[in-house]
C-alpha cells in the first residue's frame, strides 16, 4: 500500500484522526492536524503552524472545525472529546 502523504494544502477527507490532550506546551506528537472534531461544546484555543494562538468560544458538539493546528492549549480550552483530523 502507497504510503499517504500529509500535504496540508490538498482537499479532501481526513485519512487519520487521534486523540487530542489540550497542553499549553507540548505540540502533537502526531504532526500537524487538518482539522479538529469537537465532542463536547466549549471554547478552543488552538496554536496554528505559525504559532498564532485562536479563540473559538462557544464550539458547539460535533462541531468540525477546518483549521490546521499543532496544539491545543489547555488553558481556557473548556471543549472536551477533542479529534484531531489528519
Amino acid at each position: 500500500m502507497p504510503a499517504i502523504s500529509q500535504d496540508l494544502r490538498s482537499p479532501g477527507p481526513a485519512v487519520d484522526a487521534f486523540a487530542i490532550t489540550p497542553s499549553d506546551t507540548v505540540n502533537y506528537t502526531q504532526g500537524i492536524a487538518r482539522g479538529l472534531y469537537i465532542g463536547g461544546a466549549g471554547n478552543v484555543v488552538l496554536v496554528t503552524p505559525q504559532d498564532n494562538v485562536v479563540t473559538f468560544t462557544g464550539v458547539l458538539v460535533g462541531t468540525v472545525l477546518n483549521v490546521c493546528s499543532k496544539r491545543i492549549n489547555a488553558t481556557l480550552t473548556t471543549a472536551t472529546n477533542l479529534v484531531g483530523l489528519m
